[in-house]
């Protein structure tokens, strides 16, 4: 088996790239969390940046949604945060204070579930 490995600088240094998927869009998008944006890189390596309105809200994780859209959690600012393939970006606030979320994923149903550092599984129905 013959592997080759490319790795790509992105456009800040110490961004912190944490969760990463396939868009709908077919480009792969990843959160960063030091650096509080959404990133997209094309596979030709072409970076698009989209900063988070909320200050230190520390994106973690990212997955695609039923709607075209991609969801992520802001483990800094208790939300949940959608993107649009074209970088409009929309936060929900989680009802348990500093929850802290985490992880996340796409249910076959369109419900994003996701974990709390607050000892709870969320659901967010759309």
């Amino acid at each position: 088996m013959n592997i080759k490995i490319s790795e790509y600088n992105l456009p800040i240094e110490k961004s912190g790239p944490y969760g990463i998927t396939v868009g709908p869009d077919g480009a792969i998008w990843f959160t960063e969390n030091a650096g509080n944006r959404i990133g997209r890189i094309t596979t030709s390596g072409e970076f698009v940046e989209y900063p988070l309105p909320t200050k230190n809200a520390k994106p973690h994780a990212i997955t695609s949604g039923k709607d075209g859209d991609l969801w992520f959690t802001e483990w800094g600012s208790n939300k949940i945060g959608r993107i649009t393939p074209y970088g409009e970006i929309t936060e929900y606030q989680i009802p348990t204070p500093v929850s802290e979320p985490h992880g996340l994923v796409l249910e076959p149903y369109g419900a994003i579930w996701f974990s709390e550092e607050s000892d709870k599984i969320g659901q967010l129905v759309y």
